[in-house]
């Protein structure tokens, strides 16, 4: 196996759920070369390949489904806060977890629906049908989150989603 290659399985060994383009920049090699050493990793079956809400992302070959939906929304900026709050003060309401992490309703909702889609956070309804938020799966997601540390640009980008919430609210 090459030098890059194994760069590469290296990387994604130690950043699971990483996409392609993040994977391109810390990487620091041209996209092309990326591609060939992916395929040929994934021929290998040393890598796993998952598309998840428009992405692609990597994995090393022990991650199950679970895991790795779970890891590609982890990624996310807002996602984490989201679980980081119910990791941090439990069950909880829509409107306070927007409130508390900073972000419009509407941003809320669409991550939640893909924290429910993926099995990470559930709704429950009480008897006047109100809304309270419970983690699924609390300890591994907290090892999950252990495992994601954003690089800056994704960051950035999520820095920036948040923003335009804001001015568009406002």
């Amino acid at each position: 196996m090459s030098e890059t290659r194994i760069r590469v399985a290296d990387h994604i060994k130690h950043n699971p759920g990483i996409h392609f383009n993040e994977l391109v920049r810390t990487l620091d090699l041209a996209p092309g070369q990326v591609q060939h050493h992916i395929r040929r990793l994934l021929s290998e079956k040393s890598v796993r390949r998952s598309e998840f809400y428009g992405r692609t992302h990597y994995y090393p070959p022990d991650f199950d489904a679970w895991e790795r939906g779970a890891l590609a929304l982890v990624r996310r900026e807002t996602a984490r806060d989201i679980l980081g709050h119910l990791l941090e003060h439990g069950d909880a309401r829509p409107d306070d977890v927007a409130q508390d992490i900073g972000v419009a309703r509407s941003t809320l909702e669409w991550h939640l629906d893909h924290l429910v889609e993926r099995d990470l956070v559930r709704k429950e309804r009480d008897l006047h049908n109100r809304v309270t938020l419970v983690l699924t799966h609390p300890n591994r997601t907290t090892e999950l989150l252990d495992d994601v540390s954003p690089s800056l640009p994704a960051r950035f980008v999520d820095r920036f989603d948040r923003l335009l919430d804001t001015l568009v609210e406002g």
